[in-house]
Protein backbone atom coordinates (compact mmCIF):
# COMPACT_ATOMS: atom_id res chain seq x y z
CA UNK A 1 0.00 0.00 0.00
CA UNK A 2 1.61 3.41 -0.83
CA UNK A 3 2.49 5.65 1.77
CA UNK A 4 -0.35 8.53 1.87
CA UNK A 5 0.95 12.36 2.38
CA UNK A 6 -1.81 15.18 3.45
CA UNK A 7 -1.65 18.22 3.03
CA UNK A 8 -2.10 19.48 7.28
CA UNK A 9 -3.62 22.85 5.61
CA UNK A 10 -6.25 21.01 3.67
CA UNK A 11 -7.12 18.37 6.21
CA UNK A 12 -7.28 21.49 9.01
CA UNK A 13 -9.92 23.42 7.02
CA UNK A 14 -12.31 19.82 6.98
CA UNK A 15 -14.95 20.15 9.84
CA UNK A 16 -13.49 18.99 13.52
CA UNK A 17 -15.55 16.62 14.78
CA UNK A 18 -13.51 15.39 18.02
CA UNK A 19 -10.70 16.98 20.20
CA UNK A 20 -8.71 15.24 22.80
CA UNK A 21 -5.27 15.19 24.35
CA UNK A 22 -3.68 11.68 24.68
CA UNK A 23 -3.47 10.59 28.53
CA UNK A 24 -0.76 8.02 29.96
CA UNK A 25 -3.84 5.25 30.21
CA UNK A 26 -3.47 4.84 26.27
CA UNK A 27 -0.20 4.05 25.73
CA UNK A 28 1.36 0.47 25.36
CA UNK A 29 4.60 -1.33 26.00
CA UNK A 30 6.07 0.54 22.85
CA UNK A 31 5.47 3.72 24.60
CA UNK A 32 2.62 5.43 21.91
CA UNK A 33 -0.83 5.31 22.12
CA UNK A 34 -2.59 1.49 22.02
CA UNK A 35 -4.44 0.77 18.57
CA UNK A 36 -7.58 0.18 20.79
CA UNK A 37 -7.63 3.71 21.42
CA UNK A 38 -7.66 5.07 17.88
CA UNK A 39 -10.67 3.27 17.28
CA UNK A 40 -12.23 4.72 20.15
CA UNK A 41 -11.52 8.45 19.53
CA UNK A 42 -12.29 7.96 16.17
CA UNK A 43 -15.84 6.56 17.42
CA UNK A 44 -16.06 9.51 19.55
CA UNK A 45 -15.86 11.50 16.15
CA UNK A 46 -18.35 10.17 14.69
CA UNK A 47 -20.78 12.17 17.00
CA UNK A 48 -19.72 14.86 16.18
CA UNK A 49 -20.01 14.06 12.58
CA UNK A 50 -23.70 13.03 13.44
CA UNK A 51 -23.90 16.59 14.70
CA UNK A 52 -22.87 18.06 11.72
CA UNK A 53 -25.85 16.13 9.67
CA UNK A 54 -28.22 16.44 12.36
CA UNK A 55 -28.25 12.92 13.25
CA UNK A 56 -28.55 13.80 17.05
CA UNK A 57 -29.63 11.95 20.17
CA UNK A 58 -32.89 13.49 20.62
CA UNK A 59 -33.54 13.02 16.67
CA UNK A 60 -32.11 9.18 16.93
CA UNK A 61 -35.03 8.65 20.28
CA UNK A 62 -37.83 10.41 18.45
CA UNK A 63 -37.47 8.19 15.48
CA UNK A 64 -36.52 4.99 16.76
CA UNK A 65 -33.30 4.90 14.51
CA UNK A 66 -29.59 5.08 15.02
CA UNK A 67 -26.24 4.15 12.91
CA UNK A 68 -23.94 1.10 12.70
CA UNK A 69 -20.85 0.57 11.63
CA UNK A 70 -20.35 -1.78 8.78
CA UNK A 71 -17.21 -1.71 7.64
CA UNK A 72 -14.01 0.24 8.65
CA UNK A 73 -10.27 0.64 7.75
CA UNK A 74 -8.07 2.68 9.33
CA UNK A 75 -4.33 3.57 8.57
CA UNK A 76 -1.29 4.62 11.22
CA UNK A 77 0.91 6.92 9.61
CA UNK A 78 2.33 8.70 13.03
CA UNK A 79 2.35 8.11 16.15
CA UNK A 80 1.36 10.03 19.12
CA UNK A 81 2.15 9.66 22.53
CA UNK A 82 1.04 11.25 25.93
CA UNK A 83 0.23 14.45 25.99
CA UNK A 84 -0.19 15.21 22.44
CA UNK A 85 -3.44 16.91 21.47
CA UNK A 86 -5.16 15.71 18.89
CA UNK A 87 -8.28 16.73 16.41
CA UNK A 88 -10.23 14.76 14.36
CA UNK A 89 -11.27 16.30 11.32
CA UNK A 90 -14.39 14.66 9.16
CA UNK A 91 -14.24 14.53 5.26
CA UNK A 92 -17.78 13.05 3.54
CA UNK A 93 -17.28 10.75 0.24
CA UNK A 94 -20.57 9.22 -0.38
CA UNK A 95 -23.67 7.87 -0.18
CA UNK A 96 -26.42 5.55 -1.18
CA UNK A 97 -30.25 5.18 -0.16
CA UNK A 98 -29.59 3.41 3.61
CA UNK A 99 -25.35 3.85 3.69
CA UNK A 100 -22.74 6.83 3.97
CA UNK A 101 -19.04 7.11 3.19
CA UNK A 102 -16.73 8.92 5.15
CA UNK A 103 -13.13 9.16 5.64
CA UNK A 104 -11.84 10.96 9.47
CA UNK A 105 -8.46 11.95 10.10
CA UNK A 106 -6.70 12.13 13.43
CA UNK A 107 -3.84 15.31 13.63
CA UNK A 108 -1.46 15.41 15.95
CA UNK A 109 -0.66 19.04 16.86
CA UNK A 110 2.61 18.71 18.90
CA UNK A 111 3.94 16.69 15.72
CA UNK A 112 2.02 19.25 12.89
CA UNK A 113 0.99 15.86 10.85
CA UNK A 114 -1.57 13.38 10.12
CA UNK A 115 -1.54 10.38 12.97
CA UNK A 116 -4.23 8.42 11.09
CA UNK A 117 -6.77 8.29 9.41
CA UNK A 118 -10.45 6.08 9.92
CA UNK A 119 -12.57 5.39 6.73
CA UNK A 120 -15.53 4.03 7.43
CA UNK A 121 -19.17 3.10 5.69
CA UNK A 122 -21.90 3.18 8.08
CA UNK A 123 -25.59 2.70 7.79
CA UNK A 124 -28.97 4.38 9.16
CA UNK A 125 -30.85 1.91 11.30
CA UNK A 126 -34.54 1.18 12.20
CA UNK A 127 -34.20 0.08 15.80
CA UNK A 128 -37.53 -1.14 15.99
CA UNK A 129 -36.51 -4.03 13.74
CA UNK A 130 -32.89 -3.18 13.97
CA UNK A 131 -32.73 -3.26 9.79
CA UNK A 132 -31.07 -0.83 7.41
CA UNK A 133 -33.49 1.80 6.52
CA UNK A 134 -33.48 4.71 3.66
CA UNK A 135 -31.99 8.16 5.51
CA UNK A 136 -34.71 10.47 6.34
CA UNK A 137 -35.11 13.37 3.80
CA UNK A 138 -33.43 16.06 6.95
CA UNK A 139 -30.43 14.19 7.15
CA UNK A 140 -29.98 13.38 3.73
CA UNK A 141 -30.04 16.50 2.38
CA UNK A 142 -27.77 18.05 4.85
CA UNK A 143 -25.34 15.38 3.91
CA UNK A 144 -25.88 15.81 0.06
CA UNK A 145 -24.66 19.20 0.90
CA UNK A 146 -21.60 17.99 2.64
CA UNK A 147 -20.68 15.31 0.13
CA UNK A 148 -20.68 18.07 -2.58
CA UNK A 149 -18.88 20.47 -0.66
CA UNK A 150 -16.19 17.86 -0.04
CA UNK A 151 -16.04 16.59 -3.40
CA UNK A 152 -15.54 19.66 -4.64
CA UNK A 153 -11.92 20.35 -2.87
CA UNK A 154 -9.06 19.96 -5.23
CA UNK A 155 -7.45 17.27 -2.95
CA UNK A 156 -9.14 13.65 -3.39
CA UNK A 157 -10.17 11.69 -0.05
CA UNK A 158 -7.51 9.45 0.33
CA UNK A 159 -10.01 6.33 0.33
CA UNK A 160 -8.20 2.34 0.57
CA UNK A 161 -10.35 1.78 -2.52
CA UNK A 162 -12.67 -1.30 -1.61
CA UNK A 163 -15.61 0.39 0.79
CA UNK A 164 -18.28 2.13 -1.43
CA UNK A 165 -21.61 3.46 0.17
Amino acid sequence: MPRIKLDLVNVLALPETHRATIPEEYLDAMGHMNVMWYTHLFSVAMGGMFQLIGLTWEFMSRNQSGSFALESHIRYLSEARCGHEITIHSRFVGRSEKRYHLIHFMVNHQKQNVAATFEVVGAYIDMKTRTMAPLPVEISTQLDRLIQEHNALNWPAPVCGVMQS
